[in-house]
């Protein structure tokens, strides 16, 4: 699942992993959205933005996921200071890529991400 509340981004991403043979479940574009869809979904990993439209912002919504559901995100944001990060610690992210991120950085990410998680899958 992608959660990105720039729409080009997000379709920028899900190309990139569709292209490399991943099902994107959903894409939101608010952390409430993400939170709501997941039940719906059950995503094995959720690309997560930072900073979303809305009230609460992606690290919220990623720490309410893992507490939730067990899923762990991808934080994918153009804000990588220190205190971000620190606070983004509370999520335990599997990865932290910088924005603007190459889409074979993306997959390279995702496909390693999948490999370690007990259960995960390869591109299907």
């Amino acid at each position: 699942m992608i959660v990105e509340d720039d729409y080009l981004v997000a379709l920028q991403f899900e190309n990139a992993l569709t292209e490399a043979g991943y099902d994107v479940v959903d894409i939101a574009s608010t952390a409430d959205e993400a939170v709501q869809l997941v039940p719906d979904h059950h995503p094995e990993l959720v690309l997560m933005d930072v900073r979303l439209a809305g009230p609460r912002d992606g690290i919220q919504a990623a720490a309410e996921i893992l507490d939730r559901f067990g899923i762990r995100s991808i934080f994918v944001s153009a804000f990588s200071d220190p205190t971000t990060r620190a606070r983004a610690d509370q999520a335990k992210p599997i990865a932290w890529l910088a924005k603007p991120v190459a889409a074979q950085k993306l997959v390279t990410t995702v496909t390693a991400a999948l490999r370690e998680k007990p259960g995960g899958s390869e591109a299907r």
